[in-house]
């Protein structure tokens, strides 16, 4: 109950999240329900409608069985495919992750070389930096992660400009190497948004569910018609909207079962402390 009371108060609260393929793809349960019942309904209408009104010929069973199968492989390949997408999306992410905790603990050392009052002040703010990074990782939603962001914002900016405060009071090899490392920092955190944004796209997840649906389709109206042959309808549509879930959750950031833990940054800082 409460996941569909947060997921109607996140769908009022923000527009960008309004559209049918959008809310099906951020959440892995609406996207199991939905692929199912739309692909068991497919199968029913081939099986129920379609045959009645046209008939099937036994005469064409193995070319039908042709095309059946070249449909369902092209249809296992796109899974297949869209799989290793989110696979690999969800490998990025995690290595974005272990290069923000590089880099925010390097540059924590790095902060030694400076004098007292700035390199204090520096570490000061990593970590309340740092306990925002993982507060980004550990966010439920979208919205909470904005609100995240928001408070990381001006921590960037006053460690920035500390660091250009150095720079400005003595311009030495240690205090560039110091602006570097903070460079490092933010570029981190960059390329980490970039990859949580880096999602499969719309359109490869609507070419697949027509695919699918076309599938389960020819499935049905090529089904002998007993009433019995009805209960296996079933299969097809649950193992692909198992397999739909499994790529949707790998996807989603924030909404499924299998999450991204920020295992470095939680080390680093327990390590700061």
């Amino acid at each position: 109950m409460h996941y569909w009371r947060k997921l109607i108060w996140a769908l009022s609260e923000n527009p960008r999240r309004t559209s049918l393929m959008g809310i099906v793809t951020d959440h892995p349960l609406i996207a199991f329900v939905f692929s199912f019942l739309s692909l068991w309904l497919s199968a029913r209408i081939g099986w129920s409608f379609l045959r009645k009104k046209w008939g099937f010929d036994e005469l064409i069973r193995d070319d039908f069985g042709l095309v059946l199968g070249g449909s369902l492989t092209l249809l296992g390949l796109l899974i297949g495919f869209s799989f290793s997408m989110a696979a690999s999306r969800y490998d990025q992410r995690k290595n974005f992750e272990e290069e923000e905790a590089n880099a925010i603990g390097t540059e924590y050392l790095r902060s030694d070389l400076l004098p007292a009052a700035e390199g204090d002040k520096i570490r000061t703010l990593l970590k309340k930096y740092l306990d925002q990074r993982i507060q980004f990782y550990m966010a439920a939603d979208d919205d909470e992660a904005q609100q995240v962001e928001n408070r990381t914002a001006p921590l960037e900016a006053e460690l920035w400009s500390v660091v250009l405060d150095s720079a400005a009071a003595k311009q030495t090899p240690i205090v560039a190497l110091t602006i570097s490392g903070m460079n490092d920092v933010f570029n981190a955190r960059g390329y980490t948004q970039a990859a949580w944004r880096n999602r499969i796209p719309t359109s490869a997840w609507a070419l697949m569910v027509l695919i699918a649906l076309g599938c389960n389709l020819l499935v049905g109206y090529g089904s002998r018609g007993v009433k019995s042959g009805a209960r296996l309808l079933l299969i097809l549509p649950l193992v692909i909207s198992i397999a739909f879930m499994l790529i949707a959750d790998i996807d989603a950031p924030r909404h499924g079962v299998i999450r991204l833990h920020p295992q470095n940054l939680t080390s680093l800082a327990q390590s700061l402390r």
